[in-house]
């Protein structure tokens, strides 16, 4: 765990939100006081320690990390380095769609890779990142209605929204069916806008692909309305689902 313990207000502000943004887990003391006994780094300012020296000596297995409010963002990133035991950061790519491309990167290397059913992918991103000490996760801008389901579902987990123009590589022979994936990745290394959540209205065309869908998918005997497209469009329930709603409103 980390341990924020400075009388410098700018360092604890901006530290603390850092970490905040971030979902770490962490405590704050008041400085010189006994250090909880999950204590893993202790971020401190110059000040907080002894006349220019190392400070008191840290107990074992806990790292100070030293550093002025300006440099907030540094230290955090220092202290989680310390918390991985110098692993990378763990970073979600997703290439959003009807059965979205997923990559799992550590320290830019590709760990994991799927493709799966839209339902699926918020429990395999959080399989992915169980444990991790800071996760991100980096969602493609495309595929609006499906992208923003993944997003509102992560809503405990730092998100990003990319812009996911130019991700998708060309695929040469024997490559095919791998460009959701290779995309992922492509994402996953691309910075976002963090957000915490994403509205999007279905426009017309996307209504009437919906609808259209349901009437393949009932073999051509009925097509939903627009109120239970727009529940699909939503998250809310899938097309199967929403054909069964239409039969029993007895339609």
């Amino acid at each position: 765990m980390i341990v924020v313990a400075t009388a410098d207000f700018e360092l604890y502000h901006e530290v603390v939100a850092e970490l905040r943004d971030r979902g770490t887990v962490f405590t704050t003391i008041e400085p010189g006081e006994p250090l909880p006994e999950r204590a893993r780094v202790l971020i401190v300012s110059p000040d907080d320690v002894d006349d220019g020296d190392d400070g008191p000596e840290m107990p074992d297995g806990v790292e100070r990390v030293v550093a002025g409010g300006d440099d907030a963002r540094r230290a955090v990133e220092e202290a989680l380095a310390t918390l991985r035991g110098g692993g990378g950061r763990t970073v979600v790519g997703v290439d959003p769609g009807t059965r979205p491309g997923i990559a799992v990167l550590s320290d830019d290397v590709v760990v994991a890779a799927f493709q799966v059913p839209l339902a699926e992918t918020v429990d395999v991103v959080r399989r992915e990142i169980d444990g991790e000490v800071d996760p991100l996760v980096r969602v493609g801008d495309g595929a609006r209605l499906q992208g923003a389901r993944i997003v509102n579902d992560l809503d405990d987990v730092p998100v990003e929204l990319v812009d996911e123009t130019g991700t998708t590589p060309y695929l040469g022979t024997g490559a095919r069916g791998m460009g959701d994936v290779l995309a992922a990745v492509n994402i996953a290394r691309l910075e976002g806008d963090r957000v915490d959540s994403r509205e999007v209205e279905p426009t017309a065309g996307e209504l009437q692909r919906i609808k259209d869908e349901s009437r393949q998918r009932s073999g051509g005997d009925r097509t939903i309305d627009e109120e239970l497209a727009r529940r699909v469009a939503s998250g809310e329930l899938n097309v199967d689902e929403a054909l069964d709603e239409h039969r029993d409103d007895g339609h």
